[in-house]
């Protein structure tokens, strides 16, 4: 696995368009992957998730990047990214597989998760007496993304941790909910996200693996499910 670091010029047109575009932002992260003609989602055989981070100090903005092999990107349109002398490694690319391999059960880890937390509705059986999957309704609640992330925890094969061990409060910080849009084939997309941070506890290492691999959550494929996790004593 490898993880991407590529600091944005907000001066760049090609970039502001991608940010602003979800569809967009997807073919361009997908831009740096090798081609796959077999039958199936290309982003997901490659193992690929992404994430914008904008740090809160300066507003400056990050593309984060995780895959499953080592990205190109070289075809990145002049002037992308930021030429700022803090940014000197840009992109910075790194293999997080040792990282991966060593995660265990017990272990506590501060994370980020920007995500998409819905519910199916109008799931309703037919008349042919086939299920219909319904439509995603995004959550509008604190309580109750808290309550969606505490499923997909379980289903990951990790708990998030109390703010005091006699407590049943999640140590998370839960950011307002940002819309990102997009103009596709299919029409124009919305898709509303949230930003969870905050401490868990690895309850089964291969599960939780295999979530940060996947991602959690719908929308993977336009900046949501992707988790990412560091020390405690680090920021995420």
């Amino acid at each position: 696995m490898y993880l991407s670091r590529l600091a944005i010029n907000p001066r760049s047109r090609d970039a502001r368009r991608d940010i602003g575009d979800v569809y967009r932002m997807h073919q361009r992260v997908m831009s740096a992957f090798p081609r796959i003609d077999s039958p199936g989602d290309p982003r997901t055989q490659l193992a690929v998730l992404h994430r914008l981070d904008v740090d809160r100090r300066n507003g400056a903005t990050a593309l984060l990047v995780q895959s499953g092999v080592k990205p190109d990107w070289n075809s990145l349109p002049d002037g992308y990214l930021s030429s700022s002398g803090e940014d000197a490694d840009n992109p910075a690319i790194k293999s997080v597989a040792a990282a991966f391999e060593s995660l265990r059960v017990g272990q506590q880890l501060q994370f980020r998760l920007l995500a998409n937390p819905t519910r199916k509705i109008d799931t309703k059986t037919g008349p042919d007496g086939r299920r219909r999957h319904g439509r995603r309704v995004g959550l509008e609640t604190e309580a109750e993304q808290l309550e969606w992330l505490a499923r997909k925890a379980e289903q990951g094969g990790f708990h998030l941790l109390p703010v005091r061990p006699d407590s049943a409060v999640p140590a998370v910080r839960v950011s307002a909910s940002q819309g990102y849009r997009g103009d596709g084939r299919s029409g124009i997309l919305t898709i509303v996200s949230t930003l969870f941070e905050g401490l868990l506890e690895i309850d089964h290492a291969d599960q939780f693996r295999r979530a940060l691999k996947d991602g959690i959550g719908p929308s993977r494929s336009f900046g949501c499910g992707l988790i990412s996790v560091a020390s405690p004593r680090r920021h995420v």
